[in-house]
């Protein structure tokens, strides 16, 4: 937590400054890492922003800032200097490091995590494929962002709810439940034009062949049952080699179909509360719902005139059924389309009584495959798109789950097939996992050694002190730092950055830094060092998914 210790550290020290010029205003500023060819741990544009207040030349305020620092930060700060612009470099003191150090290896799978936080109560909704089929690697980029922020949110304390929606109600699921019979009937001889908006994948067949292996009478067979069973088994089993499970699996049939003693359903119920509080009203024989109220461009209809609920009405009672169960904060991850429906589901949320903040909604990009330099074509509807599990077949879980999260969700993403099954530092998490199978290395190999001090209170850390050394104690404690910030952004990418740039650092130091030496003490500081990249390296693979191999 060193970045956010020397920022809270700044906070008083510019506060103690502004006081001594009668100025009581608090300022926001930035603790940045500056860019490599400058001498220094952390720059801060602190004096800048004083400046402008006091109207001085920011320089000068810089020197007196400075000068202050080092009086009231002693225990972190060893040099303060004024750079370019008035900004000012930071250098940390080489204990701050070591402890640091030494908590990771202390601590191993539990640093950075925070006590349990029992007042926040969050829902992680993604995926929610429609079951029409199996998942395609749109699907899969959604859910390696959701898993991995569920799993960053749990480390950082957090009660949190991985839940799938399922939609099973509604016009689509007729059509899907129809394509299978259709596609039964032509396997049983009959002569049957199967319509182009039908789902006609191998799939489709695959359910119409075991529903006739059964030998079951046609007038007897539930075909939207049928398919939705053998669809969500697919997506469960995909879901899971794919190292997502989730905690709940939420059927819109619960809200939508099901009814009470008095013949209501959720959805009945989250429309006539609408109603009662005027927020929803009647016009030619709908029901609408007055979201521009709430600040969306225009009002929704939740009732058509025939009496079918809009899906924006199974929305209303499903984020009402959420609050229901004291969820304090509503995660919902959606594919980029889905943007103009965010702004009714905030005023819906509104409505409800919450405000609007609770509901976070993340979109994301949908993915673009690559192979040989060509694209690969994707169509959900003619069943020619590639499936998530035939890219988890071809280059692996990890890879899969490593490549979608290399860039931020709103990002286009290019996923490329052929570097992804690459075995060489060419493919990014084939890089990172050879950091801890060549720390393992080393490990394995110092145990044929008797001269290696295994108490950590009697290792002499001060002898690491190359620039190689250094650098790379600085990126292990930027752990905690990126914790903090995949929260504040709510993305899990931050941490395939970060691990990228730990390899670096840590393959630039074994290259310098020769770990099994003649020295005993020096060999001893470096194994522990190299222990901490590992207990680190586990620890950022496990919020990403990804599994840390010993040997490969």
């Amino acid at each position: 937590m060193i970045k956010q210790s020397i920022t809270v550290g700044l906070n008083n020290v510019i506060g103690k400054y502004l006081r001594s010029k009668d100025i009581s205003d608090s300022l926001k500023f930035s603790v940045e890492v500056p860019p490599k060819e400058i001498d220094a741990d952390f720059a801060t544009n602190a004096a800048m922003f004083v400046a402008k207040k006091l109207k001085m030349n920011p320089i000068i305020v810089a020197e007196e800032i400075v000068n202050t620092i080092i009086k009231e930060l002693p225990e972190f700060i060893e040099k303060a200097e004024v750079a370019a612009y008035g900004f000012i470099n930071l250098r940390i003191k080489n204990k701050v490091l070591y402890k640091e150090l030494c908590a990771i290896i202390t601590e191993k799978d539990k640093y950075g995590s925070l006590p349990k936080n029992n007042k926040e109560k969050i829902v992680v909704e993604f995926v929610s494929a429609n079951p029409t089929g199996p998942l395609h690697v749109g699907h899969g980029r959604g859910a390696a962002i959701g898993d991995s922020l569920s799993r960053i949110l749990k480390h950082l304390g957090y009660n949190v709810t991985k839940e799938y929606y399922l939609n099973d109600v509604g016009n689509q699921m007729l059509i899907l439940a129809k394509s299978t019979e259709l596609r039964y009937r032509q396997l049983k001889g009959e002569q049957i034009d199967f319509p182009k908006n039908y789902y006609c994948g191998d799939y489709i067949t695959d359910i119409a062949k075991r529903l006739i292996s059964q030998k079951q009478n046609i007038d007897h067979i539930d075909f939207k049952y049928e398919t939705v069973k053998d669809i969500l088994k697919t997506i469960e089993v995909d879901l899971k080699n794919f190292a997502v499970e989730f905690d709940n699996w939420f059927s819109e049939s619960k809200i939508a179909v099901d009814k009470d003693q008095d013949g209501q359903t959720d959805v009945d119920k989250a429309c006539a509360y609408l109603l009662s509080k005027s927020d929803a009203y009647m016009k030619d024989n709908a029901l609408w719902f007055a979201s521009t109220k709430f600040g969306d461009d225009k009002d929704r209809v939740l009732r058509r005139s025939d009496g079918r609920y809009t899906y924006l009405a199974s929305d209303v009672a499903y984020h009402k059924n959420k609050f229901e169960r004291c969820f304090t904060k509503l995660i919902n991850l959606w594919g980029t389309d889905h943007h103009g429906y965010v702004a009714r589901i905030r005023a819906c949320v509104q409505a409800l009584g919450f405000n609007k903040e609770v509901l976070n909604v993340i979109l994301y990009q949908l993915v673009s495959l690559v192979r040989n330099g060509q694209p690969v074509a994707m169509s959900t509807r003619t069943g020619e798109f590639v499936t998530l599990k035939e890219v988890i077949d071809e280059v692996g879980k990890d890879a899969c789950r490593f490549f979608f999260l290399l860039r931020a969700p709103d990002s286009q993403f290019e996923f490329d097939l052929e570097l992804a099954k690459k075995q060489s530092s060419a493919n990014p998490v084939f890089y990172v996992q050879y950091v801890n199978a060549r720390c393992s290395s080393i490990i394995r190999e110092s145990k044929n050694r008797n001269d290696i001090i295994s108490d950590i209170e009697k290792i002499n850390f001060n002898l690491l002190s190359t620039k190689e050394e250094r650098d790379l104690i600085k990126q292990l404690s930027a752990f905690c730092d990126t914790l903090a910030l995949s929260e504040k952004t709510m993305g899990g990418h931050h941490f395939t950055a970060y691990l990228i740039r730990l390899a670096d650092l840590y393959h630039n130091f074994y290259e310098k830094c020769r770990v099994l030496s003649d020295d005993a003490n020096l060999t001893s500081a470096r194994l522990k060092l190299i222990e901490g990249v590992m207990i680190t390296v586990q620890n950022g693979l496990h919020l990403l998914g990804i599994s840390a191999p010993e040997k490969m």
